[in-house]
């Protein structure tokens, strides 16, 4: 372990209970205690590699309560490691409020290496580039999710979702954008594991007839002709605006000159 090290941030695996590191298993071993999202969730993964730990809950509902207790507690001496249900902390886990004070107060924190459904499900799908965009989950409504497309659409958008909501997730993808092509990861690592990648009506009717399960990763794919900004079409749409030109001619304009796409220009408009 680190020398002086007293807060570990310790990767678990995804699903596959295999996917651990040998320094990993050290420090969940070492430790005074583990702080986890569900103790029966971690509990399995401890049982499996026979670590005794002690472990307390740390979730989004009790983050803030927690503080003190695991500050009075280093502050004692003890080591703690964070761990989630599965993955990466921090990385649409809990984790960023407990962080933030343990650096306030001059912690020591190592962060070790490991298992993120992210890498996993990057590795295994084709980007056409290297550049994405990650906003962990999409929020709900439609036009916040239209919203994010936007910003992004010079990029591959890259997002978590859960099973139960997946469905209704592409459908405002394909309203936004029906000939958009998107990615679809599930059961990463587990038997079943499945990747999908085509246009996304057709990603809804292979997912009408499967019962979804566990986390889900997947990626809308940047929309073609995207590389202009939308930074760039804004500053052309203002140009052309304060010379009086209409919304349909502002939309065939840059549509012909700059090759993106009229619908794209028209929402900026209105």
């Amino acid at each position: 372990m680190t020398k002086d090290a007293q807060f570990y941030i310790v990767p678990t695996p995804v699903g596959n209970l295999k996917d651990i590191t040998l320094r990993a298993i050290e420090v969940l071993k070492s430790v005074d205690v583990i702080a986890c999202e569900d103790s029966r969730v971690t509990q399995k993964l401890l049982n499996h590699y026979e670590i005794k730990t002690k472990t307390i809950s740390y979730h989004k509902f009790n983050e803030k309560e927690r503080v003190h207790l695991f500050l009075d507690m280093l502050a004692e001496g003890k080591t703690i490691a964070l761990v989630s249900d599965a993955g990466t902390p921090l990385i649409c886990d809990p984790g960023a409020v407990l962080v933030e004070e343990l650096i306030k107060n001059n912690i020591q924190i190592t962060s070790l290496a490991g298992a993120s459904a992210l890498p996993i499900f990057l590795s295994q799908v084709p980007k056409g580039g290297e550049e994405f965009a990650f906003v962990g989950f999409l929020p709900k409504t439609e036009s916040q999710i239209f919203s994010i497309l936007q910003k992004y659409a010079h990029t591959n958008v890259v997002f978590y979702e859960s099973p139960n909501r997946l469905l209704k997730t592409l459908e405002y993808v394909k309203k936004f954008n029906p000939e958009v092509k998107v990615a679809v990861g599930r059961e990463l690592t587990k038997m079943f594991e499945e990747i999908v990648v085509d246009n996304v009506g057709n990603v809804i009717e292979h997912y009408k007839n499967n019962v979804l399960k566990g986390e889900i990763v997947a990626m809308v794919y940047k929309q073609e002709g995207a590389e202009f900004s939308q930074t760039d079409l804004q500053e052309k749409i203002n140009v052309l605006k304060q010379k009086k030109f209409s919304t349909k001619e502002i939309s065939t304009i840059l549509a012909s000159l700059y090759d993106v796409n009229k619908n794209d220009v028209y929402k900026l408009l209105i």
